[in-house]
């Protein structure tokens, strides 16, 4: 069994007994944001890391340092990891929402989405598998927009536990139905097998689809907690 923690948080205000969590190079990042909201869902996603990451390990927030060097370019704004510990650990927001996933080991990925907007055909047909696109005509444009962003938060989810994010092509890979358990299907792309994938969907919040995933052969356990300061 891989247990997932799930924890959300609206964004937090830019208090000092936030911001002092940041060290040197998130502190540059945050500054480098031109708009406050981007601001405080970047602080927020650091927060949540760090509270966690110092329950789950011991000792204080402000002692957790993480190593977030892109494997692409070395720059420090790639996925926040933990030097020296198994933990592994996924962000993601949208609108108001920010969530960190949290694993022991094994490569995770979380996605959020706000769910309240259009998917019109052209975005259904860029994103979504032959199979997926079929599940979903006939539908009313409210109820095809919200089956689109259950498939959209399952894509993003997985594409983020590999590690290869977009560069997989969207519609090489295949769900479930949206209103069927999450199960990834078929994959075209061999950096997501079928069998040593698993995933679920999430609660998240009102407004908002969610979706995390990890590549692995065991069964999901997960926990969403709200987190309180």
């Amino acid at each position: 069994m891989t247990e997932i923690v799930v924890r959300w948080s609206e964004p937090l205000p830019a208090e000092d007994r936030y911001l002092k969590l940041l060290d040197d190079l998130e502190r540059g990042r945050y500054d480098a944001y031109r708009l406050e909201i981007d601001q405080r869902r970047f602080l927020t996603g650091r927060v949540l890391a760090k509270t966690l990451v110092a329950e789950r390990l011991g000792g204080a927030a402000e002692s957790v340092r993480f190593d977030a060097t892109c494997d692409d370019c070395g720059k420090p704004h790639g996925r926040p990891r933990v030097p020296g510990a198994d933990l592994v650990l996924s962000i993601s927001h949208s609108g108001n929402l920010i969530g960190l996933a949290v694993t022991d080991g094994v490569p995770v990925g979380l996605d959020v989405e706000t769910s309240n907007r259009n998917a019109d055909a052209s975005l259904v047909d860029y994103a979504l598998s032959p199979a997926e696109r079929e599940a979903v005509a006939g539908l009313s444009d409210e109820e095809r927009s919200a089956a689109f962003f259950v498939y959209w938060t399952r894509k993003e989810a997985v594409m983020k536990a590999t590690g290869k994010g977009l560069k997989i092509p969207l519609q090489s890979i295949t769900f479930s139905r949206y209103d069927a358990p999450a199960e990834l299907l078929a994959s075209g792309d061999e950096a997501l097998d079928p069998a040593r994938t698993r995933l679920a969907d999430l609660k998240a919040a009102d407004g908002h689809r969610a979706a995390v995933a990890a590549l692995t052969t065991d069964s999901l356990s997960v926990t969403e907690e709200r987190w309180v300061s």
